[in-house]
């Protein structure tokens, strides 16, 4: 096994561990989302809480979103962004390939 198989195989290890860990060790726990968590805060330390913006969607169409479409447009701006890192990677690899190919032929 090579060093960067062991090295793969050690991270995957431990972020798998990072995940399932909690689950166990806090049984019973709220696993909630920091949005609510912050406003919650707000309204315990200064009493009464109101927003001083609400989501342009929400404005758009009367009312809150359904959880299903949030998740929706959360997976689609994570797929967005996941495509365009991908691409910016992928150019990096190609231009060291085409500079390495440069030197090559020089020699």
């Amino acid at each position: 096994m090579t060093k960067n198989t062991k090295t793969v195989i050690i991270l995957l290890a431990a972020a798998v561990l990072i995940a399932v860990i909690p689950l166990f060790a806090l049984k019973g726990g709220e696993f909630g989302g920091s949005d609510d968590a912050g406003s919650v805060m707000v309204e315990e330390i200064n009493g009464e809480y109101t927003p001083w913006f609400t989501p342009v969607l929400e404005t758009a169409l009367g009312g809150e979103l359904p959880g299903e479409i949030e998740s929706l447009v959360f997976c689609v701006q994570t797929g967005i962004g996941v495509g365009i890192i991908a691409f910016l990677m992928g150019r990096f690899v190609e231009r060291r390939k085409w500079l390495r190919g440069d030197e090559a032929k020089k020699e």
